[in-house]
């Protein structure tokens, strides 16, 4: 199993609750993983496929 990396933090989110996975908002093609804490404070983050940032 693949370990779930924060795209803001770069914190492994195994197990916390609150952390989300969801597909680009743009592209679609890249996983965006978020970790409670950067979902929280609103942390940016960025598409590795497409450089898409958010949130907006």
């Amino acid at each position: 199993m693949e370990n779930l990396i924060c795209n803001s933090c770069k914190v492994e989110i195994s197990n916390q609750p609150g952390s989300t996975i969801f597909k680009c908002p743009k592209c679609s093609k890249s996983e965006i993983v978020r970790c409670y804490h950067c979902r929280q404070i609103a942390s940016k983050y960025k598409c590795n496929e497409c450089g898409f940032e958010g949130p907006n």
